[in-house]
C-alpha cells in the first residue's frame, strides 16, 4: 500500500487543480494523510480548523497531525501559545467527530516520534 503525507495548513490551499491531483491519487488507491502546522493568523481560529478538516475529508484525506510550530529562527510571528493551542484543540474536540480530529503534537529534537500535546 502506498501512503502519502500532505502538508496543507488551510482549506483554501485545496483549489481545483489540487482537487484533481488528489482525486487522481485516490483513484490509484494511494492513502492520503495530512499534517498541518498551527499558525498564528493563518489557521488559529476554530472555524478555520473545522473547515480544514471538513475539506480534507471531502477530498479523501485523513486529518492526521496538527503540529505546534517548531521554534526556528524567523518563525516567531506565527507561534501560537500552548495555552491558546490547548483551548482551541479542546473546542475542536467538542465540534468534530473523532475521524476528523487531527492529533495535536510537537516535535522535539532527539525524540523518536512526535509527542502528543493533549
Amino acid at each position: 500500500k502506498v501512503i502519502m503525507v500532505l502538508h496543507i495548513n488551510h482549506a483554501q490551499e485545496i483549489g481545483s487543480d489540487n482537487q484533481k491531483a488528489i482525486a487522481e491519487l485516490s483513484r490509484h488507491n494511494i492513502l492520503l494523510f495530512n499534517q498541518s502546522v498551527l499558525l498564528k493568523g493563518v489557521n488559529d481560529k476554530l472555524e478555520t480548523l473545522i473547515q480544514l478538516s471538513k475539506t480534507l475529508i471531502e477530498n479523501q484525506i485523513v486529518p492526521y497531525y496538527l503540529h505546534m510550530l517548531d521554534k526556528v529562527q524567523g518563525s516567531a510571528h506565527f507561534e501560537v501559545s500552548d495555552k491558546k493551542a490547548l483551548a482551541l484543540y479542546q473546542q475542536l474536540r467538542e465540534k468534530l467527530p473523532g475521524y476528523m480530529l487531527p492529533e495535536l503534537v510537537r516535535e522535539i529534537a532527539g525524540e523518536k516520534s512526535k509527542l502528543p500535546i493533549f
